[in-house]
C-alpha cells in the first residue's frame, strides 16, 4: 500500500468512542474520514474487527542497540510494536547524541530524544556517580545542536546511579534545564536520595517516570495513601509517566494510586531487549493491557500513549486523525480470552480482554506488527 497518487481506504475501522469509519489516504496524507461504505476508492484494506487511533508515543524506551543493558533496535519497540513515535530516555548524552540522531532518521519509527545529563549516558549504568561526567556546557551544546530531536533532559535519580553523589546531580540536572530552557525526566527509585528531596525540586512541566513503582522510596505510605509531596507535584504541573521496565511497576500501587484518584498521564514502557524478550514489559500492547486490567476505559488508557504524549510534547499534531493531515496511525484489537499480566514484583494477574496492536500507517504506508 501507499503507492505515489493512489488513494488507499482502510475501510470498517472503530475509533475509541466507539464510531464506524472509513479513512482515505492519498500520498500519505488522509483526504477523507467518512462512514463505512461512503469512501470512494478502489484500493484499500478491509480493516473489519480494528480499533484505529492516532499512531501510539512511548515517552520512555531505550533505543540504542549497542548499549547493554539499556538498548535495542528503533523498528523492534516502535512500528513493530505500534508504536510510531517513540522518545528515548536519555541512553545518550551530549558525547553520543548526535551519532544517535544520524541513526534515528534511519527508522520507519519517529524519534525524540531526552538528553542524559551525564555527557557518558548508558556507557556504564552508573552515570551520575562521577559529577565530572555532568559537563554543563558540552550538555548545552548538544541542546542547542539538536532543537528539533531533544525534549528534555533525563536524570536517573536512584542510589545505583548517583552513588556518594546522593542529590547533587538533580541540582546541576534543575540550573541546565534553567540554561536550556527543557524540562527534566526524572527516574525515580531507591534511595538515598529521599523521595521528598526529589520532588521538591520538580517544576510544571517535568516529568516523574516510574511513578508506579513498588520500592521502598516510592511515592505511597505504607496504608496506600499517596505522599502530599506527590500531590503537591501534581498540582502545580508536574507530569507523571509509568515508565514501566524491569523493576518499576507494581500492581499493589497502581491500584493505590487509582483509588487515590491519581491522574493518569502517559503509559510508557521503559521498553529493552531484555525486558522485551523476557518480560514483564514484552510490548506496548501488554502494558496498556494492564491499564484496562486495572479498570481504565479503553479511551483513557489510548488517551495515555496518544493526546497526552502529543500535549507534553508539544506536538499536537501527532495526536487526532484529522483529514488535510500526514497519515499517523494505529490499528489494534481488543481481543477476548485469558492472558496473564507480569508486574515488576512478580505479581501475576489474569485479565480477560487484551489489546494486541495490528498496524500501524506511517511514512505513507502500512506496516503489520
Amino acid at each position: 500500500m501507499g503507492e505515489v497518487g493512489t488513494e488507499n481506504v482502510l475501510r470498517n475501522l472503530q475509533l475509541v468512542d466507539g464510531q464506524m469509519v472509513d479513512i482515505t489516504i492519498r500520498d500519505g496524507i488522509i483526504t477523507a474520514i467518512t462512514p463505512p461504505g461512503q469512501a470512494e476508492g478502489e484500493t484499500g484494506q478491509d480493516c473489519s474487527g480494528l480499533y484505529v487511533s492516532s499512531g501510539w508515543i512511548d515517552l520512555h524506551v531505550h533505543a540504542v542497540p549497542d548499549f547493554d543493558p539499556y538498548g535495542d533496535e528503533i523498528d523492534e519497540i516502535g512500528v513493530k510494536q505500534g508504536v510510531t513515535t517513540l522518545v528515548d530516555a536519555g541512553s545518550c548524552g551530549a558525547d553520543r547524541i548526535g551519532l544517535f540522531y544520524r541513526e534515528s532518521l534511519k527508522a520507519a519509527t519517529q524519534v525524540f530524544a531526552f538528553l542524559n545529563i551525564s555527557r557518558i549516558g548508558l556507557e556504564r549504568t552508573d552515570e551520575l556517580s562521577r559529577l565530572e561526567w555532568i559537563d554543563q556546557s558540552k550538555a548545552a551544546e548538544a541542546a542547542e545542536a539538536y532543537p528539533d530531536f531533544i525534549v528534555g533532559l533525563k536524570a536517573r535519580i536512584s542510589q545505583s546511579v548517583v552513588k556518594d553523589s546522593g542529590i547533587q546531580p538533580l541540582k546541576l540536572a534543575r540550573r541546565l534545564s534553567e540554561d536550556t530552557g527543557l524540562p527534566l525526566m526524572v527516574h525515580i527509585g531507591s534511595a538515598p536520595p529521599a523521595i521528598s528531596e526529589v520532588l521538591e525540586l520538580l517544576q510544571p512541566g517535568d516529568v516523574i517516570t516510574h511513578y508506579l513503582n513498588g520500592k521502598s522510596n516510592n511515592l505511597f505510605h505504607a496504608d496506600g495513601t499517596p505522599l502530599q509531596g506527590l500531590l503537591d507535584a501534581a498540582a502545580r504541573g508536574v507530569h507523571l509517566d509509568v515508565g514501566h521496565g524491569t523493576a518499576s511497576f507494581s500492581f499493589r500501587i497502581a491500584e493505590q494510586a487509582k483509588a487515590a484518584g491519581i491522574a493518569l498521564n502517559t503509559i510508557s514502557t521503559d521498553i529493552y531487549r531484555g525486558n522485551r524478550l523476557n518480560g514483564p514489559v514484552y510490548s506496548m500492547s501488554n502494558v496498556l493491557t494492564k491499564f484496562l486490567y486495572l479498570g481504565y476505559h479503553l479511551e483513557e488508557v489510548i488517551r495515555a500513549v496518544t493526546s497526552s504524549a502529543a500535549e507534553w510534547l508539544g506536538k499536537p499534531e501527532l495526536a487526532g486523525i484529522r483529514v488535510g493531515q500526514q497519515a499517523n496511525l494505529t490499528l489494534f484489537a481488543l481481543e477476548a480470552g485469558e492472558k496473564q499480566l507480569r508486574d515488576s514484583e512478580g505479581d501475576v494477574r489474569v485479565a480477560h480482554h487484551y489489546i494486541e496492536a495490528k498496524g500501524v500507517y506511517a511514512n505513507g504506508s502500512l506496516i503489520t506488527c
